[in-house]
């Protein structure tokens, strides 16, 4: 990203500010400081609503002020001179008795939030949690092309595993092929979540009925995992003949995320599940028709559910009886769980610039999940895929 990108992403969030009658917004996260810099250290990044950021750095100041892309870097000092600090590089927005200064109260920990409270006296404290996630949502030329190289990435590893798939492989070390070749492609290695607890490695690879088993994540697939210290996705497992594959693996790229999923077969499904599968690709169809801007985050779930009921199986999508899942699709970027989500009680119209995932599955327990996903942008006039493997249930 070049200086004008990040400058761009600063007057979006002044903008804001001013609006809302915040004095500035104190980064705390990694992602966020990332998003407005370009580097990821210990420390905060103030924004005022007028005039250039600053970040205050503990760890490694050498190496923020090599990569960040946006104001002056400054070594931070204890936190009890924080205050000081601040009121030296922003007079105007520190020399009043009670500035109002936002931050990220979603990720932010309380006893750390505690601490800056008691650092910075007389602040009026405001969540910037929606704010900033607001200003995310719409990604940038250069973020969609960034995406696009992920998307190409993906769609590598999954035809070269696809072709080294065997039955009786475990699905842990199909995974753990995967990983491999999306590591050598340049995957970090991680998927950052935003929301509390919620944990996940590179993709949700499961088989059969271990698919169907519930767990802890927010998502219409569970899956064994290897212990009950992480019970989600690939597991010790045999892939068998005949069940379905849930390929849900996805990828960071340079920071940023792309989902994509597929269902494969070593064989042939049994009729029910072959229906369902093509139930999924009818609802992704649906939904595609309707992905242009104006349209409402969650009329486009509403219709979805409405398919599924109409085809006999509302029951089972997105997950079974108490847990199923309340969405069709989430956006994607810097974290995989990121604004818009395609949900009741989210009245988001699509504007050009968000990405999301769409990804309408069905889960039989006893049998398995099927399903696919894909990555869209949304441009001026509809959408531009970004996830690119050939799609239809995958039969080796």
């Amino acid at each position: 990203m070049n200086a004008s990108e990040y400058a761009r992403r600063r007057g979006r969030l002044q903008e804001r500010l001013r609006a809302s009658g915040i004095d500035g917004f104190l980064v705390t996260q990694n992602v966020d400081m990332f998003y407005f810099t370009g580097s990821v250290f210990i420390g905060y990044v103030f924004i005022p609503a007028e005039g250039d950021p600053v970040s205050y750095v503990r760890r490694s100041f050498s190496r923020a002020k090599d990569e960040c892309r946006a104001g002056a870097v400054a070594e931070l000092g204890s936190l009890g001179r924080f205050r000081e600090q601040l009121a030296r590089d922003f007079p105007q927005v520190f020399e009043k008795t009670a500035p109002v200064i936002a931050t990220e109260y979603d990720v932010l920990p309380v006893q750390v939030f505690e601490r800056l409270q008691k650092a910075l006296p007389g602040v009026q404290w405001k969540d910037g949690s929606v704010l900033i996630r607001e200003i995310r949502m719409i990604k940038s030329a250069d973020e969609i092309a960034i995406l696009k190289k992920a998307g190409e990435a993906v769609d590598r590893t999954y035809e070269r595993a696809f072709a080294g798939l065997k039955e009786g492989m475990k699905e842990i070390e199909w995974l753990a092929m995967m990983e491999y070749d999306l590591r050598l492609q340049g995957h970090i290695g991680i998927m950052r979540m935003r929301g509390y607890n919620q944990e996940l490695v590179t993709g949700m690879l499961t088989s059969g009925e271990a698919a169907a088993m519930p767990a802890f994540f927010d998502g219409p697939a569970g899956g064994q995992g290897l212990s009950p210290a992480f019970p989600l996705g690939a597991g010790w497992k045999t892939i068998k003949r005949n069940e379905p594959i849930l390929v849900d693996v996805g990828c960071c790229f340079e920071g940023y995320y792309i989902d994509q999923t597929r269902t494969a077969v070593i064989g042939e499904l049994s009729d029910e599940l072959n229906r369902a599968y093509r139930v999924s690709e009818l609802i992704l169809e649906e939904t595609e028709k309707r992905l242009k801007p104006g349209a409402v985050c969650e009329d486009l779930y509403e219709h979805a559910l409405a398919v599924a009921g109409e085809e006999g199986l509302g029951a089972h999508f997105m997950g079974y009886g108490p847990d199923q899942v309340k969405f069709l699709g989430h956006g994607i970027g810097l974290e995989v769980d990121e604004f818009p989500v395609l949900a009741r009680k989210f009245q988001y119209r699509l504007e050009p610039g968000m990405v999301i995932a769409i990804e309408p599955k069905f889960s039989f327990p006893g049998l398995g999940v099927v399903g696919i996903e894909n990555s869209y942008a949304i441009t001026e006039s509809g959408f531009e895929k970004l996830t690119v493997t050939r799609g239809g249930l995958i039969r080796l």
